[in-house]
């Protein structure tokens, strides 16, 4: 294996001298997911829930969905319109 950087594989590992090695737990918390809106997605679903709630269904729903997806489909197939 001769590549760009296998000069470097055998060196020993750098260990700073003016910054103290982080702990475990200080360098997991780096990873952790980040919610930037507090109680967002609390907020969506009760949204969610409430639309959920407030919607009636009818019995020709299924009819007009059908219809619309077998619309998107041919359109789809179809293709962009050039002008």
């Amino acid at each position: 294996m001769s590549g760009k950087y296998d000069d470097m594989l055998d060196l020993p590992h750098h260990v700073s001298e003016r910054h103290p090695r982080m702990s475990r737990s200080a360098r997991a918390a780096q990873f952790m997911p980040f919610a930037s809106l507090k109680g967002y997605e609390d907020e969506v679903e009760d949204t969610a829930r409430t639309n959920e709630e407030s919607y009636e269904h009818r019995p020709d729903d299924a009819d007009e969905i059908r219809a619309e997806y077998l619309e998107s489909e041919r359109m789809r197939e179809a293709g962009p319109e050039i002008r």
